[in-house]
């Protein structure tokens, strides 16, 4: 029944195509039914690029399970005299785990030399696609990685970057940008734009870097232990992150450069990281402490997503531009616990998990934050509310893979993240307006509502009794059983609420109401609410 709804995190092919999608020379047979290779068009629309991925389908059809047959064989034949590639990564679909087939011994008769061969055997049952993803890249690393001399000049990988990852180009584009202000080289970026030769040459690096959680901390794990290199595992998401990471990839270059006599790396002028050499490097410092940004001090935020940007994006919030937490969550149940150790003291309540886009929105729905900052899920719940929100991690949409440039690591990524909370939390003002003074000759549904009737003259304050009173004597808006009703003219004011805040204004509104014993608002009642309120 779960398949009927959107999921956060998609099937174990999804995840194994993101790793093989990325890379020269690797393809992949899915052994499945027909229709099952949807990663084609998903692929094909939302990453921009010119590549076609390498996926092919050995088809599992009724009447070859009844023969006793399997085209597998007969598949990864095709592939290797059409493709030729260096390396094919055979993987299982459900159907082929419910019928127990052999993958490596199909894949033994296949008549493919077998190094060019991988049977990547998960159980699809059971793994999806970040931790497929992760366990597919971490598999590739151990086969081909061998051991050798460091580069002569200080050099780093930079793994986990995958095909549809997030702002994936633009945050390579960062740090290669950050890195060779620093003097320092890229030795391999893997999984994305790799081939079998530059994952033979990851050990020759100095250092790591794997920032995000879900896919590469693995593989960088795997090259400590048996290569004994070291790692940097955090994301450089705000200025303060990205400090603090630059000050981390100094000294733990500076420590294998000084077994080698290298001379010291120094961290330059801050203005050498900006994109014209001589300003600051981000307007984050200076912009959170405008007159624009000091109204964000008291706006609600309320995040959910990854646990990488999860975690970076409620510090950036808080620290950086100074909004309140309301709550955090995440749809990665196997990085909670590290999602909640981080955010120690950042969240006023427990850390919602669940990969339920229904929670979610019920939460948003209930709370009506200022701004949500969550996934395409979340994006698709808040405008049904008219709530903001901005998608900081996958699933994303179209919308998310931009042909800019747009990064969320670094100094440049900070003023990006920055200007997409402004413009998030503004956005309506246009229709507020239109709202506020009329249409301007524009056709809005809401533009044909009777006009407001004559405010009443009387502001003096009435005793319950009275309030009751003239609400029986208004016409009313009927209300189901529980439900609060209001008056024509109650509806006509309400309708002069900016829209995005407007759900949350009748809600405080019925509250008021209740709390003062009335059970149809009319316009005194919310203009009693409003100055209570502090409107």
């Amino acid at each position: 029944m779960r398949l009927a709804f959107w999921l956060y995190e998609g099937t174990a092919l999804h995840g194994i195509s993101r790793v093989t999608n990325s890379m020269k020379g690797v393809h992949t047979v899915f052994h499945a039914p027909q229709g099952d290779d949807y990663i084609t068009a998903t692929y094909t629309m939302l990453e921009r690029t010119p590549d076609f991925p390498g996926l092919s389908i050995s088809v599992v059809r009724g009447r070859d399970l009844a023969q006793g047959v399997s085209r597998l064989p007969g598949t990864l034949q095709q592939v290797e005299h059409h493709y030729s590639p260096d390396l094919t990564v055979i993987a299982p679909s459900c159907s082929t785990a419910l019928l127990q087939e052999d993958l490596h011994q199909l894949a033994a008769h296949s008549g493919v030399p077998q190094d060019k061969l991988l049977v990547y055997a998960l159980n699809p049952f059971r793994v999806s696609e970040n931790e497929a993803a992760d366990g597919l890249f971490t598999e590739l690393v151990k086969r081909y990685a061998v051991s050798q001399e460091k580069t002569a000049q200080p050099t780093v990988n930079l793994l986990g970057f995958t095909s549809l990852g997030f702002h994936l180009r633009a945050n390579v584009t960062s740090l290669r940008r950050m890195l060779q202000t620093l003097g320092v080289a890229v030795n391999v970026v893997a999984p994305w734009g790799a081939g079998i030769e530059d994952l033979k040459k990851l050990p020759a690096a100095w250092l790591n870097i794997a920032p995000y959680r879900e896919i590469g901390s693995s593989a960088a794990h795997y090259l400590a232990e048996s290569f004994g290199m070291d790692a940097i595992y955090e994301a450089p998401i705000g200025v303060e992150p990205t400090l603090a990471w630059l000050g981390s990839v100094i000294a733990k270059l500076n420590a294998v450069g000084a077994q080698k006599g290298a001379t010291p790396i120094t961290m330059p002028k801050l203005s050498a990281f900006s994109l014209d050499g001589q300003s600051a490097p981000s307007g984050v410092p200076w912009f959170a402490r405008t007159a624009d940004m000091e109204s964000f001090s008291n706006k609600r935020a309320f995040v959910f997503g990854d646990a990488t940007h999860t975690v970076a994006l409620v510090k950036f919030l808080r620290d950086e531009l100074g909004m309140q937490i309301i709550g955090a969550g995440t749809y990665l149940h196997r990085h909670a616990d590290w999602v909640r150790k981080e955010l120690e003291g950042y969240l006023p309540g427990a850390l919602v998990v669940t990969d339920r886009f229904q929670d979610v929105a019920q939460i948003i729905d209930d709370e009506m934050p200022d701004l949500v900052c969550g996934t395409q899920m979340e994006r698709h719940s808040c405008r049904k509310l008219d709530v903001p929100c901005m998608v900081i991690c996958p699933p994303t949409h179209i919308e998310n893979h931009l042909l800019g440039y747009y990064p969320f690591f670094g100094f440049d990524g900070s003023d990006v993240i920055a200007d997409r909370v402004y413009l998030s939390c503004k956005l309506g003002l246009e229709k507020h307006l239109i709202d506020f003074f009329g249409d301007a000759g524009l056709e809005y549904e809401e533009s044909s509502v009777a006009p407001e009737a004559p405010q009443l003259q009387d502001a003096t304050p009435q005793s319950n009794g009275q309030q009751a009173e003239a609400v029986a004597t208004a016409p009313v808006q009927p209300a189901g059983e529980g439900e609060m009703s209001w008056t024509d003219e109650a509806e006509t004011m309400l309708k002069k609420v900016p829209f995005f805040v407007r759900k949350k204004v009748r809600k405080n509104t019925e509250t008021f109401a209740l709390g003062i014993g009335v059970t149809c608002v009319s316009v005194e009642v919310f203009r009693q609410a409003k100055e209570s309120l502090g409107g």
